[in-house]
This record gives structure tokens, sequence and C-alpha cells, in this order.
């Protein structure tokens, strides 16, 4: 069933600066995979190489994040909108965080 996946601005280069895409998957870790198919690399971006989702990236369901839900077996339905979100977090060391490449 598709689903909305709303890409942050990091990402866009791998979507052709589309910043909603839609796709297919019955849960998070399929369409995960399915973004994948779709848009080589960007699962490097979202997950480790464990293939969990790395730990400053958030999605979210319908604005509900996952964490608190099923996690990457959260299941979804027709029109179910997912946001990718990077995590933003202050600090004061000056150091430059970035996605990995």
């Amino acid at each position: 069933m598709p689903v909305k996946v709303r890409i942050p601005t990091p990402l866009r280069s791998l979507t052709a600066g589309q910043s909603v895409v839609e796709v297919t998957g019955k849960d998070i870790g399929e369409v995960i995979e399915h973004l994948e198919k779709q848009y080589p690399g960007i699962k490097t971006r979202i997950c480790d190489e464990e293939n969990q989702i790395r730990r400053f990236v958030n999605i979210y369901v319908n604005e509900e994040d996952i964490r608190f839900k099923q996690g990457q077996a959260t299941v979804l339905n027709e029109g179910d909108e997912v946001s990718i979100i990077p995590a933003i977090a202050g600090g004061a060391d000056g150091e430059v965080r970035r996605w990995p490449a």
C-alpha cells in the first residue's frame, strides 16, 4: 500500500530534490527497503550497519514517534504519512555534525 514519506533537506539530493515521495510498505522496515530500491544510498543514511535506525534519525508516522510504537515493525495503513527527521541538538563545542556519507 502506498504511503507518503517526507524527506529531510539533507537527503533530498538522493530523491532528485523531492521533499515528499511515495513508496509502498506494510511497515517502516519495508518502507526503508523500498526507499533504498527507488533512491539508492538513502538506507545507509537512515540505518546503521546492523540495519537499525540510526539514533539521530527520528521517524514519525502521522506525527507519532515510532520509538513509542513498534519501531521498524510499526504497521502502516494506506494514506499514512511517514516523516524522516534528523535529530537536532545544541551544543557549545562548535563541531559540525553531518549525516553519514
